[in-house]
Protein backbone atom coordinates (compact mmCIF):
# COMPACT_ATOMS: atom_id res chain seq x y z
CA UNK A 1 0.00 0.00 0.00
CA UNK A 2 1.38 3.38 -0.99
CA UNK A 3 1.04 6.33 1.34
CA UNK A 4 -1.27 9.05 0.06
CA UNK A 5 0.76 12.22 -0.63
CA UNK A 6 -0.40 15.47 0.95
CA UNK A 7 0.93 18.82 -0.28
CA UNK A 8 0.57 21.75 2.11
CA UNK A 9 0.42 25.22 0.56
CA UNK A 10 1.03 28.17 2.86
CA UNK A 11 -0.46 31.61 2.51
CA UNK A 12 0.92 35.11 2.35
CA UNK A 13 3.28 36.21 5.16
CA UNK A 14 3.85 32.69 6.51
CA UNK A 15 6.83 30.45 5.77
CA UNK A 16 6.30 26.87 4.62
CA UNK A 17 7.97 25.60 7.80
CA UNK A 18 4.92 26.84 9.72
CA UNK A 19 3.30 23.56 8.58
CA UNK A 20 5.82 21.57 10.66
CA UNK A 21 3.33 20.26 13.24
CA UNK A 22 0.80 19.41 10.53
CA UNK A 23 3.45 17.45 8.64
CA UNK A 24 4.35 15.51 11.78
CA UNK A 25 0.69 14.75 12.49
CA UNK A 26 -0.13 13.67 8.94
CA UNK A 27 2.99 11.49 8.74
CA UNK A 28 2.00 9.92 12.04
CA UNK A 29 -1.47 9.29 10.59
CA UNK A 30 0.09 7.44 7.65
CA UNK A 31 0.21 10.06 4.90
CA UNK A 32 3.25 11.25 2.96
CA UNK A 33 3.26 15.03 3.55
CA UNK A 34 5.41 17.81 2.13
CA UNK A 35 5.28 21.60 2.18
CA UNK A 36 6.95 23.28 -0.83
CA UNK A 37 8.01 26.89 -0.66
CA UNK A 38 6.74 29.64 -2.94
CA UNK A 39 9.04 30.64 -5.83
CA UNK A 40 12.02 32.67 -4.68
CA UNK A 41 11.55 32.03 -0.97
CA UNK A 42 14.63 30.80 0.94
CA UNK A 43 14.38 27.66 3.04
CA UNK A 44 14.17 29.28 6.46
CA UNK A 45 12.28 32.10 8.11
CA UNK A 46 15.48 33.92 9.00
CA UNK A 47 16.93 33.71 5.49
CA UNK A 48 13.69 35.04 4.01
CA UNK A 49 13.69 38.00 6.39
CA UNK A 50 17.27 38.77 5.39
CA UNK A 51 16.35 38.77 1.69
CA UNK A 52 12.84 40.24 1.55
CA UNK A 53 12.92 41.06 -2.16
CA UNK A 54 13.74 37.49 -3.21
CA UNK A 55 10.06 36.98 -4.06
CA UNK A 56 9.12 40.50 -5.16
CA UNK A 57 6.63 40.43 -8.04
CA UNK A 58 5.77 36.74 -7.69
CA UNK A 59 2.10 36.22 -8.57
CA UNK A 60 -0.60 33.58 -8.42
CA UNK A 61 0.37 31.96 -11.72
CA UNK A 62 3.97 31.47 -10.61
CA UNK A 63 2.90 30.01 -7.26
CA UNK A 64 0.44 27.64 -8.94
CA UNK A 65 2.99 26.56 -11.56
CA UNK A 66 5.61 25.79 -8.92
CA UNK A 67 3.20 23.56 -7.03
CA UNK A 68 2.01 21.93 -10.25
CA UNK A 69 5.63 20.96 -10.93
CA UNK A 70 5.86 19.39 -7.46
CA UNK A 71 2.64 17.45 -8.09
CA UNK A 72 3.88 16.09 -11.43
CA UNK A 73 6.92 14.61 -9.69
CA UNK A 74 4.71 12.54 -7.37
CA UNK A 75 3.71 8.96 -8.11
CA UNK A 76 0.03 9.67 -7.57
CA UNK A 77 -2.16 12.80 -7.48
CA UNK A 78 -2.02 14.26 -3.97
CA UNK A 79 -4.41 15.79 -1.52
CA UNK A 80 -3.83 19.55 -1.34
CA UNK A 81 -4.25 21.49 1.90
CA UNK A 82 -3.93 25.24 1.53
CA UNK A 83 -4.39 28.21 3.83
CA UNK A 84 -5.42 31.70 2.66
CA UNK A 85 -3.70 32.33 -0.70
CA UNK A 86 -2.65 28.68 -0.46
CA UNK A 87 -6.33 27.77 -0.20
CA UNK A 88 -6.96 29.62 -3.44
CA UNK A 89 -4.09 27.75 -5.13
CA UNK A 90 -5.45 24.42 -3.84
CA UNK A 91 -8.84 25.13 -5.43
CA UNK A 92 -7.27 26.20 -8.70
CA UNK A 93 -5.10 23.09 -9.03
CA UNK A 94 -7.98 20.82 -8.02
CA UNK A 95 -10.19 22.42 -10.67
CA UNK A 96 -7.48 21.74 -13.24
CA UNK A 97 -7.48 18.04 -12.35
CA UNK A 98 -4.01 18.03 -10.81
CA UNK A 99 -5.06 16.81 -7.37
CA UNK A 100 -7.19 14.01 -5.97
CA UNK A 101 -8.87 16.21 -3.33
CA UNK A 102 -8.34 19.56 -1.64
CA UNK A 103 -8.94 21.37 1.61
CA UNK A 104 -9.06 25.17 1.35
CA UNK A 105 -8.76 26.84 4.76
CA UNK A 106 -9.93 30.47 4.86
CA UNK A 107 -9.17 30.63 1.13
CA UNK A 108 -8.31 33.72 -0.85
CA UNK A 109 -11.06 35.32 -2.91
CA UNK A 110 -11.72 33.59 -6.25
CA UNK A 111 -13.10 35.41 -9.28
CA UNK A 112 -16.86 35.77 -8.99
CA UNK A 113 -16.87 36.31 -5.24
CA UNK A 114 -17.81 39.93 -4.64
CA UNK A 115 -18.60 40.06 -0.94
CA UNK A 116 -16.16 42.13 1.09
CA UNK A 117 -16.45 43.63 4.53
CA UNK A 118 -14.73 46.37 6.53
CA UNK A 119 -12.56 43.91 8.45
CA UNK A 120 -11.01 42.53 5.26
CA UNK A 121 -10.58 46.01 3.82
CA UNK A 122 -8.80 47.13 6.98
CA UNK A 123 -6.44 44.15 6.92
CA UNK A 124 -5.27 44.75 3.32
CA UNK A 125 -5.80 48.44 2.51
CA UNK A 126 -2.38 49.47 3.82
CA UNK A 127 -0.81 47.49 0.97
CA UNK A 128 -3.40 47.87 -1.80
CA UNK A 129 -3.52 51.67 -1.58
CA UNK A 130 -0.07 51.89 -3.20
CA UNK A 131 -0.04 50.29 -6.71
CA UNK A 132 3.76 50.16 -6.63
CA UNK A 133 3.51 47.43 -4.00
CA UNK A 134 2.40 45.01 -6.72
CA UNK A 135 6.06 44.73 -7.70
CA UNK A 136 7.40 44.53 -4.16
CA UNK A 137 7.57 42.18 -1.20
CA UNK A 138 5.77 43.64 1.80
CA UNK A 139 5.70 42.79 5.49
CA UNK A 140 3.21 42.77 8.31
CA UNK A 141 4.08 44.53 11.54
CA UNK A 142 2.97 43.09 14.87
CA UNK A 143 -0.15 45.24 15.04
CA UNK A 144 -1.33 44.18 11.56
CA UNK A 145 -0.58 40.54 12.33
CA UNK A 146 -2.53 40.81 15.56
CA UNK A 147 -5.54 42.27 13.74
CA UNK A 148 -5.46 40.16 10.58
CA UNK A 149 -4.29 36.80 11.91
CA UNK A 150 -4.21 36.48 15.68
CA UNK A 151 -7.23 38.43 16.92
CA UNK A 152 -8.69 35.41 18.77
CA UNK A 153 -5.60 34.36 20.74
CA UNK A 154 -3.75 36.02 23.60
CA UNK A 155 -1.38 38.88 22.92
CA UNK A 156 1.53 36.71 24.10
CA UNK A 157 0.63 33.93 21.68
CA UNK A 158 0.20 36.47 18.88
CA UNK A 159 3.68 37.85 19.56
CA UNK A 160 5.17 34.35 19.63
CA UNK A 161 3.53 33.35 16.34
CA UNK A 162 4.66 36.57 14.71
CA UNK A 163 8.25 35.97 15.84
CA UNK A 164 8.27 32.33 14.76
CA UNK A 165 6.63 32.25 11.34
CA UNK A 166 6.04 35.60 9.63
CA UNK A 167 8.05 36.57 6.57
CA UNK A 168 7.89 39.28 3.88
CA UNK A 169 5.61 38.28 1.03
CA UNK A 170 4.87 39.37 -2.53
CA UNK A 171 2.00 41.84 -2.65
CA UNK A 172 1.09 40.91 -6.22
CA UNK A 173 -1.31 38.06 -5.17
CA UNK A 174 -3.22 40.57 -3.03
CA UNK A 175 -3.80 42.80 -6.04
CA UNK A 176 -4.71 39.87 -8.29
CA UNK A 177 -7.31 38.54 -5.87
CA UNK A 178 -8.73 41.97 -5.04
CA UNK A 179 -9.07 42.91 -8.73
CA UNK A 180 -10.11 39.47 -9.97
CA UNK A 181 -13.63 40.55 -10.89
CA UNK A 182 -12.35 43.50 -12.90
CA UNK A 183 -9.92 41.56 -15.09
CA UNK A 184 -10.97 39.58 -18.16
CA UNK A 185 -8.06 37.10 -18.09
CA UNK A 186 -7.88 37.03 -14.33
CA UNK A 187 -5.29 35.02 -12.44
CA UNK A 188 -8.01 34.57 -9.80
CA UNK A 189 -10.07 32.29 -12.04
CA UNK A 190 -11.02 28.84 -10.70
CA UNK A 191 -12.85 26.07 -12.60
CA UNK A 192 -15.79 25.91 -10.20
CA UNK A 193 -18.02 24.08 -12.71
CA UNK A 194 -15.69 21.12 -13.17
CA UNK A 195 -17.90 18.02 -12.82
CA UNK A 196 -15.09 15.47 -12.62
CA UNK A 197 -12.77 17.03 -10.05
CA UNK A 198 -12.11 15.44 -6.69
CA UNK A 199 -13.78 16.42 -3.38
CA UNK A 200 -13.25 19.88 -1.91
CA UNK A 201 -13.62 21.02 1.68
CA UNK A 202 -13.91 24.73 2.46
CA UNK A 203 -12.97 25.52 6.06
CA UNK A 204 -13.87 28.92 7.49
CA UNK A 205 -13.14 30.84 10.70
CA UNK A 206 -16.05 32.95 11.92
CA UNK A 207 -13.79 35.54 13.61
CA UNK A 208 -11.37 35.82 10.67
CA UNK A 209 -10.54 39.43 9.73
CA UNK A 210 -8.42 38.59 6.67
CA UNK A 211 -10.81 36.17 4.95
CA UNK A 212 -14.20 36.67 6.64
CA UNK A 213 -16.64 33.76 6.69
CA UNK A 214 -18.94 35.63 4.29
CA UNK A 215 -16.27 35.21 1.59
CA UNK A 216 -15.94 31.48 2.16
CA UNK A 217 -19.72 31.05 2.05
CA UNK A 218 -19.81 33.08 -1.17
CA UNK A 219 -17.08 30.79 -2.54
CA UNK A 220 -19.22 27.77 -1.70
CA UNK A 221 -22.04 29.22 -3.83
CA UNK A 222 -19.72 29.46 -6.83
CA UNK A 223 -19.59 25.63 -6.86
CA UNK A 224 -23.35 25.15 -7.03
CA UNK A 225 -23.24 24.15 -10.72
CA UNK A 226 -20.83 21.28 -10.11
CA UNK A 227 -21.95 17.79 -9.09
CA UNK A 228 -18.55 17.15 -7.52
CA UNK A 229 -18.42 17.03 -3.71
CA UNK A 230 -18.02 20.45 -2.10
CA UNK A 231 -18.27 20.55 1.69
CA UNK A 232 -18.11 23.45 4.12
CA UNK A 233 -17.41 23.83 7.82
CA UNK A 234 -17.09 26.95 9.95
CA UNK A 235 -15.19 27.20 13.25
CA UNK A 236 -17.15 29.76 15.25
CA UNK A 237 -14.44 30.95 17.66
CA UNK A 238 -11.38 30.97 15.39
CA UNK A 239 -9.45 33.57 13.42
CA UNK A 240 -7.03 33.52 10.48
CA UNK A 241 -4.23 32.05 12.61
CA UNK A 242 -6.18 28.79 13.03
CA UNK A 243 -3.58 26.64 11.26
CA UNK A 244 -0.63 27.85 13.35
CA UNK A 245 -2.01 28.83 16.75
CA UNK A 246 -2.46 26.60 19.81
CA UNK A 247 -5.78 25.33 18.45
CA UNK A 248 -4.32 23.87 15.26
CA UNK A 249 -4.95 20.22 16.26
CA UNK A 250 -8.72 20.76 16.05
CA UNK A 251 -8.39 21.93 12.44
CA UNK A 252 -5.97 19.14 11.54
CA UNK A 253 -8.14 16.42 13.08
CA UNK A 254 -11.23 17.77 11.32
CA UNK A 255 -9.31 17.59 8.05
CA UNK A 256 -8.14 14.03 8.69
CA UNK A 257 -11.69 12.94 9.50
CA UNK A 258 -13.05 14.53 6.32
CA UNK A 259 -10.38 12.87 4.16
CA UNK A 260 -11.30 9.46 5.54
CA UNK A 261 -15.01 10.18 5.05
CA UNK A 262 -14.61 11.09 1.36
CA UNK A 263 -12.40 8.10 0.57
CA UNK A 264 -8.83 9.38 0.92
CA UNK A 265 -7.33 7.38 3.78
CA UNK A 266 -3.63 7.51 4.59
CA UNK A 267 -2.73 4.51 2.47
CA UNK A 268 -3.78 4.41 -1.17
CA UNK A 269 -4.59 1.07 -2.73
CA UNK A 270 -1.93 -0.17 -5.15
CA UNK A 271 -2.51 0.52 -8.83
CA UNK A 272 -3.48 -2.70 -10.70
CA UNK A 273 -0.76 -3.99 -12.99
Amino acid sequence: MKRTPVVFIHGLWLHSTSWRKWIERFREAGYEPLAPEWPGVPGTVLATRRDPQSQAGVGLAEIAAAHADVIRDLDTPPVLIGHSVGGFIAQQLLGEGLAAAAVAICPGQIKGVKAIGPAQAKSTFAFLRNPANAKRAVSLNQARFRYGFANTVSRKESEDLFAAWTIPGPARPLFQLALGNLTRNSAAEVATRNQSRGPLLLLSAKQDHTVPDVLTRATLKRYRDSRATTDYRCFEDRGHSLVIDSGWPEIAESTLTWLADVGFPAAAAPTPA
